[in-house]
């Protein structure tokens, strides 16, 4: 009985392991949707979601592509919650020269390493600003639009220095992204 117990786990787990796979080397082997962040501390690399939100991807994407968010500040850092990023102006009230995109809330939760869009109260408003999550957070969930998913940096990430949790996150002489690149251009 034992060893057909075995004998049906490591099938299960096999059969699990099949599945899982191509998703992975989906994210892996994608590289137009694929970013890597450089940080002083390291890369983090996030996987664009285009299935979720095609808009705000491809918002991303050509911002990246300009070099946008090449020496902007993480202006907003809040521990155990997130850190924002994104703003020309640095206290986030900036955006890019793009219009603003109309929401695309999935059901996809928000979690350690989700990469979700800042917004205004309109939720139409999401622009060139971006934030990860330290954390779970699902209070977010339904409410703002993930675009993507660290697949790797997630220690790089929790070294972004934090702000003052009295000031809102704000954060100063903050953290900045050294360069910003889609995998395929890099």
């Amino acid at each position: 009985m034992t060893g057909r117990n075995l004998t049906r786990r490591g099938a299960a787990a096999l059969v699990v392991g099949a599945l899982a796979a191509p998703a992975l080397a989906q994210g892996a082997a994608d590289p137009q949707n694929t970013v890597y962040l450089e940080t002083k501390d390291g890369r983090i690399t996030i996987r664009l979601r285009p299935d979720l939100a095609p808009k705000h991807v491809a918002q991303i994407k050509t911002l990246v592509k300009r070099g946008f968010y090449d020496g902007l500040s993480f202006h907003r850092v809040i521990d155990g919650f997130m850190a924002q990023t994104g703003d020309p102006k640095g206290n986030g009230t900036g955006g890019s020269d793009l219009p603003n995109i109309p929401a695309e809330f999935t059901s996809t939760p928000f979690k350690r390493g989700t990469v979700g869009m800042a917004r205004s109260s309109d939720p139409n408003s999401a622009n060139s600003q971006f934030f990860i999550c330290f954390g779970d957070a699902g209070f977010l969930n339904n409410q703002y639009t993930v675009v993507g998913e660290v697949t790797s940096g997630l220690d790089v990430l929790d070294r972004i220095k934090k702000g003052d949790r009295a000031s809102n996150g704000a954060v100063s002489n903050p953290d900045k992204i050294v360069r910003m690149r889609l995998a395929a251009d890099v």
